[in-house]
């Protein structure tokens, strides 16, 4: 989609230049107004995570973000980080055809491990196979996390730098990068990238929260072990509570709900 800078954003702003005789791929954003949706998202879920979570998962999603812009447009991601100190789980998602970024924390029932595990998923278009890799990194600074992915994964160099007042930048290398310069800025560098160094602007997108979680889906998710046994579903109940497991957002599925569900999946 082509760059149009006179048109209004709806989102996050992030921005996409060439740092020209550097070959570098400079990425910045904005992303105050995807953390308001954030927590406005954690306000309507009645959600509360403690400070260490919620820091470390609002710098994923930045990291994250940064990420998704320097994709192609019609990709759709997805990080986990298994950390085990602070022992759990970050997951985001994006939807690289909306601009859509989601994700939520996992507290509950985490697997203790011998090392910390960063697992990217990617499907190059909706539908297509899924591909995974897999590293492991030190340390619980997401920043540093997702530079490791990209060494270990990508292998690219990466560099992460958070601004200040929730703008953030992502410095990717390409071929023929110049490494040394790359490994050597500091932010007041990237601060100054504008003044210092020839920029060619790729492309301006906006990002924003949403998961499109929805009861339909829900119900999907769930229809596999209701077709089995739908009592051992719902018991003696006529409704459960099920959290969407990318945004931890609460459905009320009924019973009624599930059996016509099943019943018009089956015309």
């Amino acid at each position: 989609m082509p760059d149009s800078t006179s048109e209004p954003i709806n989102g996050a702003e992030v921005t996409i230049d060439f740092v020209r005789h550097r070959n570098v791929l400079l990425v910045r954003g904005d992303l105050s107004p995807l953390f308001v949706d954030y927590y406005l998202h954690l306000a309507d879920q009645k959600l509360k995570a403690g400070p260490v979570p919620d820091r470390l998962l609002k710098d994923l999603l930045a990291a994250f973000a940064l990420y998704c812009a320097s994709r192609p447009r019609n990709e759709h991601l997805a990080w986990t980080l298994g950390l085990q100190d602070p022992r759990l789980n970050l997951f985001v998602t994006g939807d690289n055809e909306d601009c859509t970024v989601a994700g939520r924390i996992f507290t509950e029932n985490v697997r203790e491990a011998e090392r910390n595990v960063f697992y990217s998923d990617l499907m190059p278009r909706r539908g297509a196979e899924k591909r995974r890799s897999v590293v492991n990194f030190e340390g619980a600074d997401i920043f540093r996390a997702a530079e490791a992915y990209y060494a270990g994964s990508e292998q690219r160099i990466a560099r992460f730098f958070d601004v200040g007042d929730d703008h953030y930048a992502l410095l990717i290398s390409h071929p023929d990068c110049d490494e040394a310069w790359l490994r050597g800025v500091d932010l007041a560098g990237v601060k100054a990238l504008a003044e210092t160094e020839t920029l060619a602007r790729i492309e301006r997108r906006a990002y924003r929260w949403n998961c499109g979680c929805t009861q339909q889906k829900i119900m999907g998710a769930l229809a596999p072990v209701a077709r089995d046994d739908l009592t051992a579903l719902f018991h003696d109940d006529e409704s459960i509570h099920v959290q969407c497991p990318r945004c931890a957002a609460m459905h009320i599925i009924t019973r009624e709900a599930m059996e016509a569900f099943l019943a018009a999946a089956k015309q």
